[in-house]
Order: structure tokens, then sequence, then C-alpha cells
């Protein structure tokens, strides 16, 4: 059973999961263009598998950010595969490389994104450098949740950031939750310890704080970080629960290196990747889970406030592979139909 087989049936007659992989091929649509025709191009010139189409298909991955180690397990993964399935036309390759993507993915963790919600106050601290759209995927993080029938508070965090608490005032307006805040260039531990009495005393079921994004500092960003963290674990045994790092898919290989930075000075996770739509080379996904070994748990596929989906793996890839993988099902059905 080829891999869009696999997708559609496991969310027939779930209108929910077949809007959220009709987003992820939309969301992927600039990244799918170049990717694809790439493949498709390869497609064309090669009529049987060989090693001179797995070293350009090598290529092509590398272009698409999907990161060099990545790349190596994988072409690693699609000759032994190809061999064992006695693949010949190189027609037939874009489910294998499909299903590997999403193992590699995975690694053996299904349900790595999904977020670790706890009874009663369940706290989430966002990081991030600045202007990578950290304020933002909290507004849509505040709206989600709420949809979810969760009750939410914002803390603003980031005092050091001109405009930066009236920034997630407006947002708070905006999907209806409050925010607790002081002045700008008030201590942020200060505000943390007021947003975490307050919720606590209102009985919210999840804050989302705020950070500053300065990495000029290393040493700075470590101190102020540590510091929040007593704060909130001061008043809430095991909180932050998530703290989730927020990089910009179009800024590709130095999301890694804030990523990793970020790992170094605290304990990132799961990712939220903003403005994936935005970008040519979407396999960025792939390099920060497999090098880095941390959770993508959220993707940003547009401008909309429900354009901030969770991430999964299967939609994710068949939103990098659609068109293909679409004539691929078309030739299947025309083949059964015979």
């Amino acid at each position: 059973m080829s891999f869009f087989k696999k997708l559609k049936d496991k969310f027939a007659g779930n209108a929910e999961a077949e809007e959220s992989t009709e987003k992820y091929k939309e969301g992927l649509a600039k990244t799918r263009t170049g990717f694809t025709s790439k493949i498709n191009d390869l497609v064309a010139k090669y009529r049987k598998v060989d090693e001179d189409f797995f070293e350009e298909l090598e290529e092509i991955l590398l272009q698409a950010d999907v990161g060099f180690e990545t790349v190596i397990e994988l072409m690693d993964d699609l000759r032994f595969e190809v061999q064992r399935k006695n693949v010949k036309d190189t027609s037939n390759v874009q489910s294998v490389i499909s299903e590997k993507l999403v193992e590699i993915y995975q690694a053996g963790d299904e349900e790595v994104n999904e977020i670790n919600f706890v009874d009663g106050l369940t706290v989430i601290l966002m990081v991030g450098v600045n202007g990578v759209g950290k304020t933002t995927t909290i507004g849509k993080l505040a709206h989600r949740f709420k949809n979810e029938g969760k009750t939410v508070m914002l803390a603003a965090g980031d005092t050091f950031r001109a405009g930066a608490i009236e920034q997630l005032d407006v947002w708070g307006k905006r999907v209806g939750v409050d925010v607790i805040k002081q002045s700008e260039g008030s201590d942020p531990a200060a505000v943390m310890y007021d947003a975490v009495r307050s919720a606590k005393s209102r009985g919210v079921d999840v804050l989302i704080c705020d950070t500053a994004g300065r990495l000029q500092n290393k040493v700075n960003l470590m101190n102020e970080l540590q510091k929040v963290h007593r704060v909130i674990s001061r008043e809430i045994p095991g909180a932050p629960h998530e703290v989730l790092l927020a990089l910009d898919a179009t800024t590709g290989q130095n999301a890694m290196l804030q990523a990793q930075t970020f790992k170094e000075v605290t304990d990132v996770t799961g990712i939220v990747l903003t403005k994936l739509d935005g970008t040519a080379k979407g396999g960025i996904v792939l390099a920060i889970r497999n090098k880095l070994k941390i959770p993508v748990k959220y993707v940003g596929l547009g401008e909309k406030l429900d354009d901030l989906q969770p991430f999964d793996a299967q939609k994710y890839v068949y939103g990098l592979f659609a068109d293909g993988l679409d004539k691929e099902q078309q030739a299947e059905d025309a083949q059964t139909d015979k």
C-alpha cells in the first residue's frame, strides 16, 4: 500500500484531520514547488534506480535543508530498502522516500509532538530570539488552547524589547485572554511571580510566558532564564512543564544555530517552527529533529489564527511530496480499475 493510501485511510471520515492535512499541503507549497519539480526532473532523467540517481537525489535533499546527517542516514536506508523491495523504476521511489522520512522523524516515538498538560496549572515558557514570531505564536497558542476549552493567561516577561508588552497585550485582547504585565524594564522574574500567583488564584488551566530574546550575551540570557525558572518552580514544583523554542523556518541553518544555543542555556522541550509556508527549504524540520533530538511540536503554515498546527510527521511529508504522491495514487487506482 502506498504512503498516500495509508495516510488517506488513516484520516478517512475525520473532517478535522483532513482539513489539517490540506493546510500542510497549502503551507508547504513553496517548498514543494522547488523540491518536487527537482524530484520529478530526476525521475524523468533516470529510468532506473542506480548510484547516479542516488547522488543527485542526495543533492536535492541537501538543498532543501534536510541536513547532512539526516540525508546520509536517509540515503543509507533508501539504498537498503530499494534493494530489499527490488525497486527498479525511479517513479516508485517517492513513496519509499516518504515512508523513510517519517520513520527518521518519529524514531519510534509517534506521539512526541504532544504538549505535556498536567492536572491544575500548566506553565509554558516561550523562548526565542526577537523577530521569529514568538509573540504571534503565543497569541495563536492561546487561541488554540482556549478553543479546546482551557482557560488561558499570558505573562509579558519580555520587558526589554520596546513594544513587546503592548504587542502581547494586543494579542490578549484579540483572543480574549488576560495578560499579566508590568512596566517596560521591570524584572522578568517579578512578572512571572505575579503571573503564576494570579493564574493559581484564578484556577487557570494554562499560563504561557513570554521571555526576552537577546542572544548577544549568552551568560545574561542563561542567568535570566534560570532566574525565571527558579521563580516558577518555587511556586509550582515541576514547572515550567514545557519550554518551547520559536524558530523562523525562513532562516534555514541559522535556525539550527539558534536551537543549539538555546539548548545550551535552557532545557528546551519542543520547537515551534514559524513561517514554514514562507520558505522553499522546509526540510529544516527534519534536520532539527534528527540532529538536536528536540521534537517539533507546532508549525506555522500561514497567517490565520488556526494556521499554527500541531506537528504531524506524516502530514508534513505528504505536504512535501503531495503532487507526486497524488499522481502515484491515481496511477495505482487506474491499475486497480483495469
